[in-house]
Parts: C-alpha cells; structure tokens; sequence
C-alpha cells in the first residue's frame, strides 16, 4: 500500500503570489495556514485542486506520456522499460537519511519527513536534456520548509542527494551502464528556492515506481536529470558534492545543467524541443521558462563555462 499524503491544498487556501515567494514569512505563516486548512478540509474534499501561483497555464502530458515515457536507467535504457520493470519497486516502507552538515541528522520514515508538510500541487514544465519535454501536473512539498527542519549549519552550502541501490529491485542496476547508486547535487541556495520541489505523486496520484516513487526531485529550471528519483539519502556538504552524469560524461554533462538554448549539447542542439504530443518542435526558453525566478541565483557565472 502505497503512503498517501495528506489532501490537497486549493491555492487560496495556501497563501497569495507575494507572501508564498518570500520563503521567510512563507515559513513564518506555515501554522496559520495549517489551522486553516483543518477548517476547510471538508469543504475541500469535494473540490479539484487549484493550482499554486508557481503552475504553468499551459497544456499538461497526458497521464499515459508520462507514465511510459521515461528514463530511469536503474529499471533499463529504453524509454518503455521503467513502465515495464518498475513493478519490482518496494516502497513502503521507506525512509530517508538526513546527514552532513545539519543540527539535527537522522534517518526518518517517510510518512513522518513529509507529515508537517503542506501538500500542494505544481504543475511545471519538464525539459529533459535530450530535447524532449512535457508538462506535468505534481504533488509534494517545497524542499526549502523540510530541508530547515534539520537546521542546516553555516558551513552547509550544498545538497546532495542519493538513490535507492537495489539491484534485486532495480535491475537496471546490474549493468554498469552508470556509477550506481545515483547521487546528484544542488547548490543550497538552489535547493532552498521556492520553486523545488519533491514530489509524492503526479494527476492526483501516488508517484508511479516509473516516476520516481516514493520521492523524488523536481526542478524545473535545469533538465530533467537533475530531479533525481527515489531518494533515500540528503546531505548537507561544505563542497559541491559528486553528480552521476558529470561523473559519467564530464563534457556533456555539467553541475548545474540549467536549461541553456543558447549552450548547445556536444551532440545536438538545444535551441528547440519536442514537446511530447505535438507534432512541430518549439523553441527552449532559457532556464525552461522560469528565467524572471531563478536566473539572479547565477549573477556573475559564465553560464557556458559554469554549464
């Protein structure tokens, strides 16, 4: 049985643009609002959710696309080989380990890492780094509010992450097609931006193991495979921790991987994308359209060198 979170949040319930983008007083409001939606909850129930100030207006993936279109190499290379082999995924129950340089380190269930959370849905863009992309519909919780509940210290300035490494269930793990188990990383300023996100489940579903269940990433400025998927591991680091890909293809693949249409691939463009449904290609807005969010976050970076 799959851990359920908690109902959704209609957008009015949770805050307004101005108050939910300042994370501090955001933060600082997190019990007002939490007594509010307990008054709520039964007028809720009956409701669809709305979508949080940070959603895209734009057409969403159908369910099927990006339920079967994916790459999550621990369950093979091919983009159907998720959905076929992912049935081997346990996820309950599950747990996260919290280290590093943090004041309150800890391993701690899932049901109780995400329980003081509010619930939201966002419905972001998806680029991935092979030119593809979709719009998908998630549910989870700001990293930001979770991630200061184990008070980071001052010498903390990165975050990483870490996958799952279960060959028994992840078969894709036995190939060394990657340096398993999958690790990536953020700057902690990035990780603490309003706009990250971890994601319990998609289309008001419970996350499916092809997605990255129980728990995965989602950043929407950088390609996709920053947003790693089915995350036991957080830690806080003085240094930019180690990233699969970088590790894997340092020329192709950088740290911070933002959404760039003006730095190309060594092997293909990156000026367009094939959004999944359509049939013409569109063209890639800088950091995946969320340039006015986050792009103050790398004042004074070369973002061709610093890739």
């Amino acid at each position: 049985m799959l851990i359920r979170p908690r109902p959704f949040l209609a957008e009015r319930e949770v805050t307004d643009q101005a108050l939910y983008l300042d994370r501090r007083r955001f933060l600082a409001n997190t019990a007002t609002l939490a007594a509010t939606v307990l008054t709520t909850r039964a007028g809720l129930a009956a409701e669809s959710p709305l979508r949080t100030p940070f959603s895209t207006d734009e057409e969403r993936t159908p369910w099927d696309s990006v339920t079967s279109y994916n790459n999550f190499y621990e369950f093979g290379t091919d983009k159907a080989d998720p959905a076929r082999t992912a049935g081997t995924l346990r996820v309950t129950p599950w747990a996260v380990a919290v280290e590093g340089e943090c004041r309150k380190p800890g391993t701690i269930a899932l049901e109780d890492l995400l329980a003081p959370s509010l619930i939201e849905e966002r419905i972001y863009r998806l680029r991935c780094v092979e030119g593809w992309s979709m719009v998908i519909p998630w549910r989870g919780v700001a990293l930001a509010a979770l991630l200061d509940r184990f008070e980071p210290t001052a010498q903390a300035k990165f975050v990483g992450f870490q996958t799952l490494h279960d060959p028994f269930q992840m078969p894709g793990q036995r190939r060394p097609v990657l340096a398993w188990p999958y690790v990536e990383g953020l700057r902690l300023d990035e990780a603490m931006h309003p706009l990250t996100f971890l994601a319990t489940g998609l289309y008001g579903r419970d996350l499916p193991a092809q997605n990255g269940a129980p728990l995965r990433l989602v950043v929407p400025w950088k390609y996709g495979f920053k947003s790693i998927k089915s995350i036991v591991r957080i830690r806080f680091t003085r240094e930019q921790p180690p990233t699969s890909w970088n590790l894997s293809a340092p020329s192709e693949y950088g740290f911070y991987s933002n959404v760039n249409p003006d730095v190309d691939h060594p092997r293909w463009s990156q000026k367009t994308e094939r959004r999944i449904g359509e049939f013409r290609r569109r063209k890639t807005l800088p950091f995946n359209g969320y340039a006015e969010q986050v792009a103050s976050l790398y004042t004074g970076l070369d973002l061709r060198k610093d890739f």
